[in-house]
């Protein structure tokens, strides 16, 4: 796949979305970046039934850190991992509230000492929540950049690094959302639907689907 290739899919997903976004509810950085930790393993409809009661009780660091592990768990018990994820979730609110007066920082390496938060959620607090350009990838577009030719590579973090270079400037703002989105959707992992794909002719996938 060449850059011209590439420019024009980014061009037709723009087209039918100019300005994605995540499907998680939120409505401050701190609730983004919760929400991101609580989605890993999960879904964000998953996610965000359990936000949905969590948030309007204890939607600051202040407050969840006050509402304790124990009563944390017992509104996101829906969820995968819980357990874990209730623990880091104090904890990096603890770290928030001593260490950035309750605010979420907006450097990668803050982002990523805080207990649960890896480089995926770190790209997606800074993308989403700050406004950089950095591209998230997690088993979506791990699939939609390998299946398509987009970005290939043996793991997240290479084919990450593949789509820095290879993503033109003016599509690395929204590309994550829009990658993620088209995974969701259409080149979903068991059966893509191939036919109605707006990017079907520039995709290198050997066993498109007819129906």
């Amino acid at each position: 796949m060449n850059a011209q290739q590439r420019a024009e899919i980014f061009r037709r997903l723009r087209e039918a979305n100019p300005k994605p976004t995540t499907e998680l509810e939120y409505a401050t950085p701190f609730q983004l970046l919760i929400a991101v930790m609580l989605s890993a393993q999960s879904t964000d409809v998953g996610v965000n039934k359990a936000t949905r009661r969590l948030f309007p009780i204890a939607g600051t660091p202040h407050a969840l850190l006050a509402l304790g592990e124990q009563k944390l768990k017992s509104y996101i018990s829906t969820i995968g991992l819980y357990n874990a994820k209730a623990k880091n979730v104090i904890a990096a609110c603890k770290i928030l509230i001593e260490q950035y007066a309750g605010e979420v920082p907006r450097t990668r390496a803050a982002l990523e000492s805080l207990p649960g938060v890896g480089r995926k959620t770190a790209n997606v607090v800074l993308n989403t929540a700050f406004g950089e350009s950095t591209i998230a990838v997690d088993t979506h577009i791990f699939r939609v950049a390998n299946r398509t030719g987009l970005a290939r590579g043996k793991n997240v973090r290479a084919v990450e690094d593949k789509l820095e270079k290879v993503v033109p400037a003016e599509f690395k703002r929204h590309a994550h959302h829009w990658l993620i989105l088209h995974g969701r959707y259409v080149c979903k992992a068991r059966k893509p639907d191939c036919p109605q794909c707006i990017i079907r002719d520039l995709c290198e996938y050997r066993y498109k689907t007819l129906f």
